[in-house]
């Protein structure tokens, strides 16, 4: 581990000599690429010099001790180097889990759709309740929310919604939230109080640029047709709206928020370029990993990965038995502990991997 610790050194030195040389001055796109790979290797190069002050404190302390003959001295020396030796295998611990194979999507911006499932109505509503809970928390991480397609109910609820958020690490955290959202709950509608259970789905995917996937325009039907809200209410009068067909697979994918009409059209284009990115990467993935078991489930929209239970006031994530009696918060976007509990629980599996 060492030398690869000092061969990564060794590069965030070079990349910050060749970021502050004249030559990088008239090339923006080359500094963006180098700061870029700085940016990843500096908590690991940070952790490894930590690392390193903490072995060289221990070392004094030890060598203070060996030299010293008053008692008083000695215990002090044997306490500082005992506290700088666990302070150093501390920062060992944490430098093997930087070293871990990143998700090489962790930097990309999100594509999310949410979708009502079981439950009608209150499934619709429910779906709304989660935009809203991932819009608050794209607030808090300074993350650019914008809406592609969106598809009301009469009630205020959502069938469908498809938005994107731009934003540092935003696939890293959100990509835990694919799956099926369980609600338990009294609907507004219910009029003897019983407890009501609606499920939504959770698709997230990383925004795919057309380096990373190439779409064949033999493959697609592009059809444009007006936008529309919720009953059949008219958004706008201009045929700016569209529907763009995967032939092959039979995927199909509408963006009808912008007036622009070549708006719509690329973003219909980056939707479908990143649903079929994920699907051969999950391809790929289970062909890598032989279906590797984790304990953060394989993000499937067939799996129920979470409980949303009102009457208890408490959200459970099943795939690590986590339960926060902390619903409200939770729903006005205080994601974080739950997202950090299925991140450390994923980078130990990945640690079990590597040890196997």
């Amino acid at each position: 581990m060492r030398e690869k610790l000092n061969e990564i050194e060794a590069r965030f030195r070079a990349l910050e000599e060749k970021i502050a040389s004249p030559e990088c001055y008239n090339d923006p796109e080359a500094v963006r690429k180098l700061s870029r790979e700085q940016k990843l290797l500096e908590p690991v190069v940070s952790k490894y010099r930590e690392l390193r002050r903490w072995e060289e404190q221990a070392e004094s302390a030890e060598a203070l001790l060996g030299g010293e003959t008053d008692p008083e001295l000695r215990a002090l020396a044997r306490e500082e180097a005992e506290e700088c030796r666990a302070r150093a295998e501390e920062a060992e611990q944490e430098l093997r889990l930087l070293l871990l194979p990143r998700d090489p999507d962790d930097d990309k911006n999100v594509i999310v759709e949410i979708r009502g499932g079981a439950g009608g109505d209150e499934a619709a509503l429910f779906a709304h309740s989660l935009f809203r809970m991932y819009s608050m928390y794209a607030e808090r991480k300074r993350w650019k929310c914008e809406i592609d397609n969106l598809n009301e109910t009469e009630l205020g609820g959502i069938k469908e919604i498809v938005f994107r958020l731009e934003g540092d690490g935003a696939y890293a955290r959100m990509k835990f939230e694919s799956g099926v959202h369980r609600v338990q709950r009294v609907p507004d509608t219910e009029t003897q109080g019983r407890i009501h259970t609606s499920t939504v789905t959770v698709a997230v995917l990383p925004e795919t640029e057309e380096v990373d996937f190439q779409l064949d325009p033999a493959d697609l039907k592009i059809d444009v047709f007006r936008s529309s809200g919720a009953g059949g209410q008219k958004v706008n009068k201009t045929s700016s709206a569209i529907r763009v067909t995967h032939l092959p697979t039979g995927m199909v994918v509408e963006c009808q928020d912008e007036r622009s009409q070549y708006k719509n059209k690329d973003r219909a284009l980056s939707i479908l370029r990143s649903r079929l990115y994920q699907i051969e990467k999950e391809k790929r993935d289970a062909a890598i990993a032989a279906e590797r078991k984790s304990q953060v489930g394989t993000g499937m929209r067939n799996e129920r990965i979470r409980t949303y239970n009102f009457p208890q006031g408490r959200v459970t994530d099943h795939r690590i038995g986590l339960t926060l009696y902390k619903i409200e918060a939770i729903m006005n976007g205080d994601l974080d502990e739950l997202i950090d509990a299925l991140r450390s629980a994923e980078q130990a599996e990945k640690l079990r991997g590597e040890k196997e």
